[in-house]
């Protein structure tokens, strides 16, 4: 079974998210999500993290965090641990709740941070659950907003003052921006190996901190190389090329690089996964 590739290094920001397991909830009632902010906060504070963001659903939560120290899997490990404990304990139940590991997605700051923060806050109104982000009290909307007291483990200065010095028009503008990307494209269509959101130098960035993770065989190869999986386009263009040489290329490049399995190529040609295999070990 591959593991995750974890990039850890101070200054580090995350997107987090992880799921109960076999798709259960982690949160039954409100309380239980009261007592995963209590715990968080403690987090936040014991490991020295900065959240951005959070929102918690009914299976899974949420999490925008940057990381002063590289230590996002040690506090991971407290979080959901400690959670899981109390949770089992309050509601007489035992064994995991979580589903595997955590997933956690690297951001680079300068230029999707905000566009996830809005994709967090918008959570409950993807999932239909409300019609307006104000509507959900359990994520960073309203707090960033406005619209109540913000907790002490969030921090909002970073987001607001990207729109204006001024907290008032700041949090207008913030509004503004999170309703309009209530119909827009996600975020993770730009997702690099799975794991890295952000422009070509800083992916560069990132890969340079990598080393010799890439022949770490536990880790998958989408990870491990920053593979991209190929675009509604891409497999039109692709279908259509005549040349067999070329083809034979394309088939190639979607398996080693857009990390495409060779069934779905199969599939995508109309022809033999062995047909395909035989291509994919020929072509240099």
């Amino acid at each position: 079974m591959s593991r995750p590739l974890r990039i850890e290094f101070p200054g580090a920001i995350y997107h987090i998210t992880s799921r109960g397991n076999a798709s259960g909830l982690i949160f039954i009632e409100d309380n239980d999500r009261k007592l995963f902010l209590d715990i968080m906060a403690d987090v936040i504070k014991r490991y020295n993290w900065i959240c951005h963001s959070y929102c918690l659903m009914s299976n899974h939560y949420h999490l925008l965090i940057e990381t002063v120290e590289a230590n996002l899997s040690s506090g991971m490990r407290q979080l959901n641990g400690v959670y899981t404990m109390w949770f089992n304990k309050i509601h007489n139940r035992v064994g995991h709740i979580f589903q595997g590991r955590y997933k956690s997605i690297i951001i680079d700051r300068e230029n999707y941070l905000l566009t996830v923060c809005r994709y967090v806050v918008l959570n409950p109104v993807r999932a239909k659950m409300v019609d307006r982000p104000e509507n959900y009290i359990w994520s960073s909307y309203c707090a960033i907003a406005g619209l109540k007291k913000s907790p002490d483990f969030l921090t909002i200065g970073w987001i607001l003052k990207h729109f204006e010095d001024q907290p008032a028009s700041a949090r207008v503008k913030y509004s503004e921006f999170v309703y309009a990307g209530m119909n827009g494209v996600s975020p993770w269509d730009s997702l690099r190996g799975q794991i890295i959101l952000g422009k070509e130098k800083f992916c560069q960035t990132i890969e340079k901190m990598i080393g010799e993770k890439v022949n770490i065989p536990e880790i998958s190869r989408a990870q491990r190389h920053f593979i991209i999986p190929p675009t509604a386009e891409q497999l039109t263009i692709a279908k259509k090329i005549s040349s067999l040489q070329k083809r034979n290329e394309i088939i190639h490049g979607l398996h080693y690089k857009n990390g495409m399995a060779i069934n779905k190529i199969a599939k995508l040609y109309s022809l033999h996964t062995s047909t395909i295999s035989r291509i994919i070990n020929c072509t240099v």
